[in-house]
């Protein structure tokens, strides 16, 4: 027997109500401020609510202080939500975390209805049955071993304190059709969709059961996301239609990408907000060059061009309010928005050279030159100093944005270019997955040389020369901590990249 789950076009008269959802593991994404503002633009242009909403239950990479930072980061780039964890409204708690109860509420429902199961395969058998599908060059996927597992076989399983997951019941056989507004109907074969595990053995929801039950129960009438999540939308729909709901609708946002048209990520483009933040974009720059992306804001006409006396590029810079005004989601281009920093730094530049000089110069005073940055850096060079004037020379590295150090700078004795060159890419791992304090730092550098066989002088030596362009330098330590993580890291990766492009003769 064919089954065929079909979502029809929404005729959904609620008030509009969106939502994002980031997760707090790590520094702000500029995806995240991406899509908050197509979805902001979609929730002011209609009279509508948008929702901040965090997903916190990935317990494995939660980090505590990512969730203040995306409030920060949004904040900065001039966006604001109508209900979150911060603000409250009628729909709470918007913590994943603080709605852990609700979950398993739901998830009985689907365990009662026979459209989802326990499953309660151990660590070892899982691997076991991915292993056997990759030697017979099938795709990994659970196997449906537990599907129909008697109630007799359950209290076993119960009885010997295995943890269960609960996993969704795909139908066999047939497909599920759903209607994305940008692209139109998507069909995916059931043959392609996992028995998605939905609730974990730890009691947390993954996210395709959260997403769902969240965006039910805050009434979200469209989910304006990032197309990677196309393929989990047959599986929110098959939920959808367990739980008998109707379906809200589907706009799947062009993923950024970078020149070479890849998927935006950090080992290519600096994709932290706090990066571009620390750095001296101006918040109403980045704001303007995200609504950029897609093509769905509407470029002045060759008549209004004319008549304001606007060259092409003046048509590229405009301000919320006027964003608001001429955002068309209909005009979104699929072909993949590219993240061009040339294009963002051109337009940081129109932003910066259009204020005063006293704008100018209260921007610097609350970026680059704060007191408090400089209360941070003056430490770091006091002992060391012996007339102030010397204190440009020992912390320009501090405050600029190209540092590139020669050959003879960052090549140890004794070491090969190529063997450094892949040591430097080590230590950005280490540093990436490192807490920002000196003790994790040191650690994770201490390991990473101890691993390689690379001595604390040589390993500390090169990060020095790669940071401050010079072998000597204020403590490094400290001093990667004032500069901050987004910004290290991006300079270790940019210091990379120019070593790998080919050399001129």
């Amino acid at each position: 027997m064919t089954t065929e789950t079909s979502a029809p076009a929404s005729q959904d008269s609620r008030p509009t109500r969106v939502r994002i959802a980031p997760s707090p593991t790590g520094d702000p994404h500029v995806g995240t401020a991406y899509i908050g503002l197509l979805n902001y633009l979609f929730a002011k242009q209609r009279g509508g609510k948008f929702v901040l909403r965090i997903e916190d239950t990935d317990r494995t990479r939660f980090v505590s202080t990512s969730e203040q930072m995306i409030f920060d980061a949004l904040k900065w780039i001039g966006l604001q939500w109508d209900e979150g964890p911060d603000v409250g409204g009628p729909y709470g708690p918007y913590r994943q975390s603080e709605r852990t109860e609700i979950y398993r509420e739901y998830v009985q429902r689907l365990l009662d209805n026979g459209t989802a199961y326990k499953s309660f395969e151990t660590a070892e058998e899982l691997e076991a049955m991915r292993q056997s599908q990759l030697a017979a060059k099938q795709p990994p996927r659970y196997n449906g071993a537990h599907r129909e597992l008697t109630p007799a076989q359950i209290a076993t399983f119960e009885a010997e304190g295995r943890p269960a997951v609960i996993r969704l019941k795909v139908p066999a056989s047939g497909s599920t059709t759903f209607r994305d507004e940008l692209r139109g109907e998507i069909t995916f074969d059931h043959n392609n969709v996992d028995d998605q595990v939905l609730l974990k053995s730890d009691g947390f929801p993954t996210y395709h059961l959260a997403n769902v039950i969240d965006d039910h129960l805050m009434q979200i009438t469209d989910v304006i996301r990032a197309e990677e999540w196309i393929s989990s939308t047959p599986k929110h729909v098959l939920l959808y239609k367990a739980f008998g709901w109707e379906l809200p609708k589907f706009w799947h946002m062009p993923l950024l990408r970078n020149i070479d048209k890849s998927k935006i990520s950090k080992r290519k483009n600096p994709v932290s907000l706090n990066y571009y933040r620390d750095s001296g974009y101006l918040p109403q720059a980045m704001l303007n060059f995200l609504g950029l992306m897609g093509g769905g804001m509407a470029q002045p006409t060759e008549q209004e061009i004319v008549s304001k006396g606007l060259n092409t590029k003046e048509g590229d810079i405009f301000s919320l309010a006027e964003m608001l005004e001429k955002y068309d989601f209909q005009r979104i281009s699929l072909g993949g928005p590219v993240f061009d920093l040339v294009k963002l730094k051109w337009l940081n530049g129109e932003y910066i050279r259009k204020q005063s000089p006293d704008e100018f110069f209260a921007t610097m005073r609350a970026t680059i030159f704060s007191d408090e940055y400089l209360r941070a850096v003056a430490p770091l060079v006091q002992t060391r100093l012996e007339t102030l004037g010397q204190f440009g020379d020992m912390t320009g590295f501090l405050f600029s944005d190209n540092v590139m150090p020669p050959e003879s700078v960052w090549l140890p004795k004794k070491r090969e270019a190529a063997d450094t060159i892949k040591f430097a890419e080590e230590q950005l791992t280490a540093l990436e997955a490192a807490a920002w304090d000196t003790v994790s730092i040191d650690a994770a550098l201490k390991k990473l040389g101890e691993a390689q066989q690379w001595s604390v002088k040589e390993n500390f030596m090169l990060l020095r020369a790669i940071i401050s362009g010079s072998t000597q330098s204020p403590p490094l330590l400290e001093s990667l901590v004032v500069f901050g993580k987004a910004r290290t890291l991006d300079r270790v990766r940019r210091f990379i990249t120019a070593q790998k492009q080919p050399k001129r003769s």
